[in-house]
């Protein structure tokens, strides 16, 4: 079981990556904004990030830059979960310290997939 940050500001979007981590056995901890979920993860130390990226303030790809870039955080895996499905925005994410890039909606069989191979549960 790993306990994962979801940075997402779509309340559906939580509710069912939610649902779908907590099935699979996974804790979570959720937070509508970037500013907010960079205190989170700086003071919980999830094991995962999931990333949306069009979030109000800070976007996720400012917001991964910042938890890459900061000891504290940086070896936390971020996964991006976006609608930008363009090559040029799952270059830039990783770019940016994200280690994988999932265009929205993710089936639960590849976002699980995912998280576990990441966190060498696969």
């Amino acid at each position: 079981m790993a306990r994962i940050l979801i940075i997402e500001d779509s309340p559906t979007d939580t509710k069912v990556f939610t649902t779908m981590l907590e099935k699979n056995g996974h804790a979570v901890i959720a937070t509508g904004n970037a500013e907010d979920g960079l205190e989170i993860a700086r003071r919980e130390k999830p094991d995962l990030v999931l990333m949306d990226v069009i979030l109000p303030g800070m976007n996720g790809f400012q917001a991964t830059r910042a938890l890459s870039k900061d000891p504290d955080t940086s070896g936390i895996p971020v996964i991006i979960v976006s609608t930008k499905g363009m090559e040029t925005d799952r270059v830039w994410g990783l770019r940016q310290g994200a280690k994988d890039y999932i265009v929205k909606p993710p089936s639960e069989k590849d976002l699980v997939g995912r998280i576990g191979a990441l966190l060498g549960q696969a």
